[in-house]
């Protein structure tokens, strides 16, 4: 029997719903019907270069980044960003991950990159929440382009309050320090992808990529779900 089959039947007891507008979705949707689909909008080349250039240039850490989508408040990237985080529907991280290599591959492919992290939690957030968002967003990414995933050696040294309402300038003090390695050996010459959900202010990505570059890594790029002003 097919698998479409059975997410028929299994849609037939157990709806699934969109995680956006919550209708019920058919059996070749996956988390988000095809009208949400059509609003998730994609940053043009421009934009992402303008992006790269306020956000990372002047400080020198991140050779380059790209996004999948824009991110905007009450938005269906929102909506499945927050599925993830605070839902706890982990395969809508990997769907996000899938979503960034259908659309990024060939850019990805051009950093010769040999490692992906994803910007972690500090260890008291991550046992409240339950598991850290950018490690699903990064492991699908890894497994699609058959790049190692490191979880274990970049780690948040100290608990810093929420970036949503602070300033570039109180974000950037906000993250100073706040990353740590635990192993430099795993990153020596290495060229290496930093994952998150959303890039906002960029803040936290470079003090990450500081971290890795005194320690000897090569070159940093950047990956997120989204981009945020």
């Amino acid at each position: 029997m097919s698998l479409n089959y059975f997410t028929s039947l299994f849609d037939f007891f157990l709806p699934r719903l969109c995680v956006s507008c919550k209708t019920k979705l058919t059996t070749s949707e996956k988390y988000i019907c095809q009208e949400c689909l059509s609003k998730l909008e994609h940053p043009s080349k421009t934009r992402l270069e303008n992006e790269f250039k306020r956000k990372f240039l002047n400080d020198k850490i991140i050779s380059d980044f790209a996004s999948t989508y824009i991110f905007y408040k009450d938005s269906v990237i929102q909506d499945l960003i927050h599925s993830l985080k605070y839902d706890k529907q982990f395969l809508v991280g990997k769907y996000l991950g899938q979503q960034i290599t259908n659309n990024l591959k060939d850019k990805i492919l051009t950093w010769n990159a040999s490692l992906i992290i994803p910007v972690p939690l500090h260890t008291l957030r991550k046992a409240e929440r339950g598991f850290n968002q950018a490690e699903k967003i990064a492991n699908a990414i890894g497994k699609t382009l058959n790049i190692p995933t490191d979880t274990k050696t970049l780690k948040r040294s100290r608990f810093t309050e929420t970036q949503t309402k602070l300033t570039l300038v109180e974000r950037k003090k906000n993250m100073n320090k706040a990353f740590i390695l635990k192993m430099t050996k795993n990153i020596q010459g290495k060229t290496i992808i930093l994952v998150d959900d959303v890039i906002t202010t960029g803040a936290t990505i470079t003090e990450c990529g500081k971290v890795l570059l005194n320690n000897g890594a090569n070159k940093i790029y950047a990956l997120s779900v989204a981009i945020a002003d």
